[in-house]
């Protein structure tokens, strides 16, 4: 890992400011408690049994996070795209071992924070405990909203929600990798996607 160039402070600090405005004494300082990491594209920043140590911003690419269930079916719990947070954050914070699996389906640029600097960063400077905590909340409140759309919606209504929680993915990610996100065979979301797509 190494420092960040101005373009890619300027990427965070855009993400940030949508929910606190630090000063640009703040701004200096949590910069310097960030990281960046460049990984290829099909490699891991998480693997199953290591315990978290970062949350993850993303500059550029895209990151899957994703369990592979005792048949070795892999399910898909979230993508995340540039200017999307990522990481396991139950594992971080109570320094418990993963379950999940975090990697690339792109060469990706991150922006990484450790737990000390998480920590220090609340110490100092208290807004960012109230962006992180949104950030949290938001996380459960997408996840909450995920979970009662497969027990009541249609896979129509599924594929079309997806597409605008992640408008850059379609056609950009391998269909395998939505459909597993979606809980669907890839050819029954091909089909799904025909019918959605027919109907614009």
């Amino acid at each position: 890992m190494h420092h960040l160039t101005d373009a890619q402070f300027a990427a965070i600090l855009a993400n940030v400011s949508k929910h606190i405005r630090p000063t640009p004494e703040e701004a200096l300082f949590w910069r310097g408690l960030l990281r960046v990491r460049s990984v290829k594209r099909g490699e891991c920043l998480l693997q199953v049994g290591d315990v978290s140590r970062h949350q993850y911003f993303v500059v550029s690419g895209c990151l899957r996070t994703y369990l592979v269930a005792e048949d070795g079916k892999e399910h898909i719990l979230q993508f995340a795209p540039e200017d999307w947070w990522t990481g396991n954050m139950a594992s971080m914070q109570e320094q418990q071992p993963s379950q999940l699996i975090i990697d690339t389906l792109e060469d990706t640029e991150v922006l990484a924070i450790d737990k000390p600097g998480q920590e220090l960063l609340y110490e100092r400077i208290p807004k960012f405990e109230r962006f992180f905590r949104i950030l949290i909340t938001n996380a459960f409140i997408a996840q909450q909203r995920r979970t009662l759309s497969s027990l009541s919606k249609t896979a129509e209504e599924r594929y079309a929600e997806f597409r605008k929680l992640y408008p850059s993915l379609d056609g950009r990610v391998a269909q395998k990798h939505i459909a597993s996100y979606l809980g669907m065979t890839p050819e029954f979301l091909s089909t799904v996607r025909k019918r959605v797509l027919s109907k614009r």
